[in-house]
This record gives structure tokens, C-alpha cells and sequence, in this order.
């Protein structure tokens, strides 16, 4: 099976769904990675918008990357257990 490059601002257009119970977790916001090796170490997904839309997001979902099953033209699935992914987000002053 040949590689194929896949940018980072490709990975940004495509919707997360978790296999475990089928829930649209959203769009991929940004990346960390190894400074070193230059492999993706998790995928961060902000979570769902507190009031209507406003008022920013309570958490996000750090998703490791051995928990990407299968990256597709439109989603990227994954399995894990959103209860331990999800973090809370920083307060801004």
C-alpha cells in the first residue's frame, strides 16, 4: 500500500467521529507533535460550544494518535473513551 502526504490544514476539513458510539466528537483545530521525530502525537478537537454557540468551549478532545483508525476523504475515525480524551480548556483572563 503506497503513502499518502496529507497536510495539516487537510486534516482540519475533516469531521472526527468516534467507532465506540458513533458520536460526531467535530473538526480537527490543531496538532501535537514531536519536535524531534516530526510524527503526530495527538489530534485536538474542541468539544461542543457552551450556550447556542457563544461563550467559547468547556472542553476539548486530545486524541492520541494510535486511537486514529482510519482517515478518510471526508472523516477520521476514532476509537476511544471520550470520558478520558476530554479535558478542561483553559480559561482566558
Amino acid at each position: 500500500m503506497e503513502a499518502t502526504a496529507l497536510r495539516i490544514c487537510d486534516l482540519r476539513q475533516k469531521e472526527v467521529i468516534n467507532i465506540r458510539d458513533c458520536q460526531r466528537l467535530g473538526y480537527v483545530a490543531d496538532i501535537d507533535f514531536d519536535v524531534c521525530t516530526g510524527c503526530i502525537c495527538q489530534l485536538i478537537v474542541p468539544g461542543p460550544a457552551k450556550f447556542c454557540g457563544f461563550f467559547g468551549r468547556e472542553i476539548e478532545y486530545t486524541i492520541g494518535w494510535r486511537c486514529v483508525k482510519q482517515i478518510g476523504d471526508d472523516v477520521i475515525l476514532v476509537d476511544i473513551d471520550t470520558a478520558k480524551t476530554c479535558k478542561k480548556c483553559a480559561e482566558k483572563d
